[in-house]
């Protein structure tokens, strides 16, 4: 699977890394993904996502019935 977060939408980015000479070299940033267990009352079932902290953040604030109905909007969860 893919190190994409599926409430956000976070995925690797490039970039260079920058030595004390000003040397460029060609480097990866990661997002900050976990993998977690969610209950969907709603529905009684468990669904497990791949998300990132930022998302997580974002479950707590709005709930995971609501974060996910918006997720799927956007084309980020089926």
């Amino acid at each position: 699977m893919s190190r994409v977060c599926q409430i956000t939408g976070k995925r690797v980015i490039t970039g260079n890394n920058v030595s004390h000479s000003n040397r460029r070299t060609k480097r990866k940033f990661y997002p900050n993904l976990v993998t977690k267990r969610f209950y969907i009352p709603e529905e009684d079932k468990w669904i497990t996502l791949k998300v990132s902290t930022a998302a997580l953040r974002t479950i707590n604030k709005n709930g995971i019935s609501a974060t996910i109905k918006e997720a799927r909007e956007k084309g980020f969860l089926k």
